[in-house]
């Protein structure tokens, strides 16, 4: 069998390609259909835009799962696993879910039910986690009704994690593309570097789901013409769930050995990747912290755990200063920094330079979220280089016109950081559609005008 990395490249540029090519029809079908919220005073974006994106993304899935399987190295993972299949059964099932809730508005508890069906379809399917490799132990088998819990309770946590970072243009999409990228390298490096063929599904697995995100985001990035909707952000956490529950209970360590020298040695060796993939924090931890901090602060002020307000970490950038496109890639870099900080450590492990690089990447990306708090001023010989607004003083030595303006008219607030007592000019309403894009995926949007009972995350 030769290398499959051309295969795996056509597979993703398939995939990326019919994704974008119908996300323009989709956005007119979603037009048409009304599938596309008023604006609300609270709200990030300014024009009502239309969802359903998840649409494009699920042709873009099927594409890339029809290619695949008449591709020469990859249709091997059709023949020997049922894996690709559990994955199109339970994803067309949460397809379905969330285009019914972008159009209707369904139920929380019937968002809910549904991605734990989608969950026990994927099991029912052989999709499912068998053991666990526990440090100093070894393997640790499963019975098949812990595995179930395990597998459906990583499918809602991973699905609702990602649809909580669902607030501003292209930050779902491209952070999901990153952790996808980060763990394409993981599981082709078990793949096709140490021959363990349990590993090929879940690399398919990324490989499609990158392309689903690189096809839909010149359409969602700032400002966006079309949001993924809930049909399109619970999608791409189920295939990202998948793929974490495909390489982590389906990959038996005792193979391992061939690179290890024995099972305990293999599970101490891949321990800084499969803590992780268990519980995929570290690939989607930006997501997961999210998650958590938005439970643990509406539950202490007495409200719902899924009704959502402008408390994620995108709308605090957005409070502090940044713009929207700089909100997006301080929340990229980040994702980028743990996800790949986590597979490079799980190569070297024993490797100093590693952790000495994440630690300074880590610093830079402190200084950039603290970048609005400094004003940035020019020393005064460099000021002649620079633009007006960066300039103190002029060439006499008196106060510069420009920064005493900047100093004296008041600044416009950013987006997302309007007064709640002043109104806002209202926006064009779309007769007959209620509701707005970005609820959490197992909460309801509120139909109430009260901008402090917005359900939306933008």
């Amino acid at each position: 069998m030769g290398q499959p990395v051309r295969d795996y490249l056509l597979t993703l540029c398939v995939t990326a390609a019919v994704t974008y090519l119908l996300t323009g029809p989709v956005r007119k079908f979603a037009i048409a259909v009304g599938a596309m919220p008023a604006i609300r005073a609270r709200d990030v974006h300014r024009e009502p835009t239309p969802r359903l994106g998840g649409i494009a993304m699920f042709g873009g899935l099927c594409a890339g799962l029809i290619v695949a399987a008449h591709l020469y190295n990859l249709d091997s993972v059709f023949q020997l696993s049922s894996e690709p299949r559990a994955l199109l059964s339970g994803a067309a099932l949460i397809w379905l879910i969330g285009v019914l809730d972008d159009k209707f508005e369904i139920d929380a508890l019937i968002k809910l039910g549904g991605q734990m069906i989608a969950a026990a379809v994927m099991v029912i399917q052989g999709l499912t986690i068998l053991w666990l490799p526990i440090p100093g132990i070894g393997t640790v088998a499963l019975t098949q009704w812990q595995g179930t819990l395990l597998t459906v309770a990583l499918v809602v946590i991973t699905i609702n994690a990602v649809n909580f970072v669902d607030g501003l243009d292209g930050l779902a999409a491209g952070m999901v593309c990153i952790a996808s990228a980060a763990f394409f390298l993981y599981t082709y490096r078990l793949w096709y570097g140490h021959m363990i063929e349990a590993a090929a599904p879940a690399t398919l697995f990324t490989a499609i789901l990158m392309g689903m995100c690189l096809g839909f985001l010149p359409h969602n990035m700032h400002p966006a013409r079309i949001f993924m909707g809930d049909s399109g952000s619970m999608l791409i956490g189920l295939v990202l769930a998948a793929g974490a529950i495909s390489v982590t209970g389906q990959v038996d360590p005792d193979a391992m050995k061939l690179f290890a020298g024995s099972e305990r040695e293999a599970t101490h060796a891949m321990l800084p990747v499969f803590i992780p993939l268990l519980l995929p924090l570290t690939i989607i931890a930006i997501p997961a912290a999210d998650l958590v901090l938005a439970i643990v602060r509406r539950t202490w002020k007495g409200q719902s755990p899924f009704a959502a307000d402008r408390g994620h970490l995108h709308h605090r950038l957005l409070e502090i200063g940044h713009s929207h496109s700089r909100a997006v890639l301080i929340m990229y870099f980040w994702s980028a920094l743990i996800a790949f900080g986590a597979v490079g450590y799980s190569v070297h492990s024993a490797s100093l330079w590693i952790v000495l690089v994440v630690m300074g990447l880590s610093a830079v990306g402190l200084v950039l979220l603290l970048m609005p708090r400094f004003t940035p001023r020019a020393p005064r010989w460099a000021e002649r280089f620079v633009p007006p607004r960066y300039r103190r003083w002029d060439r006499r030595g008196k106060r510069s016109s420009a920064a005493y303006e900047a100093e004296r008219e008041p600044q416009e607030p950013q987006m997302g950081q309007l007064d709640e007592h002043e109104p806002r000019e209202p926006a064009r309403v779309v007769v007959g559609v209620s509701g707005v894009n970005g609820a959490t995926a197992i909460g309801p949007r509120s139909r109430s005008s009260d901008s402090r009972k917005a359900d939306s995350a933008r």
